[in-house]
């Protein structure tokens, strides 16, 4: 597996520094993680083409400080306007990137168009319990900032047993064994609405304390 070093300089310096516009649960860190996730789905296609893997997972979430509720379509409109990526890929191959990036979302009410589309939604999952505790929590907290902590607790214990849930919305479309481990414990956990409250609460309240987040 190897990118093309120019597209992959080109990102790195134009790309990357977008997302410091967004909030933390989906900054540079978050991409990277996608990033790493999706080749490891890649390697089991065969013929893949790792450039695009790598493009689209790159530029799936970068309009989302724009607005979190469209970010899927408005970071798909971001790349396939970047007339940098022309010099790497045929028209073909944007309007597959342009599909999967809108096609990324967990509550995409449709399956996703291509392979590629299927990779990067699958990456884009949490895989641990504390990564779920802490993109829900300031989710909801940027979603509603009139809400208090008490009503932000709730929304992530309604929203996360909606998405992880038995019959949750949530798809993955790769076997991973950490996520199916994922599923076994954040299902748990959900399973009592208090417990989780107070796990999140006494969570969130430790990395504010500890400084890890700002409140």
């Amino acid at each position: 597996m190897k990118i093309n070093d120019d597209l992959k300089e080109y990102i790195e310096e134009n790309i990357f520094p977008e997302y410091s516009k967004n909030e933390s649960t989906h900054n540079i860190e978050h991409i990277k993680y996608v990033i790493n996730r999706s080749f490891k789905f890649a390697d089991t296609v065969p013929n893949i083409n790792y450039d695009m893997v790598y493009t689209i997972a790159s530029y799936h979430d970068i309009g989302h400080h724009i607005d979190s509720k469209r970010h899927e379509i408005i970071s798909a409109e971001i790349m396939s306007k970047d007339k940098n990526l022309k010099k790497f890929f045929s028209e073909k191959e944007l309007k597959i990137m342009k599909d999967a990036i809108e096609d990324h979302r967990a509550s995409s009410d449709h399956e996703p168009r291509s392979i590629y589309g299927k990779i990067v939604s699958t990456a884009d999952r949490n895989n641990t319990v504390e990564a779920c505790l802490r993109r829900s929590y300031f989710y909801h907290k940027k979603l509603h900032p009139e809400y208090d902590d008490k009503q932000i607790f709730e929304d992530c214990h309604f929203h996360l047993n909606d998405k992880f849930g038995k019959n949750g919305y949530a798809k993955f479309f790769f076997k991973d064994e950490e996520y199916e481990n994922f599923l076994t414990d954040i299902r748990e956990l959900l399973s009592d609405k208090n417990n989780f409250i107070e796990i999140q609460k006494n969570y969130i309240n430790d990395l504010i304390a500890k400084g890890i987040i700002k409140e």
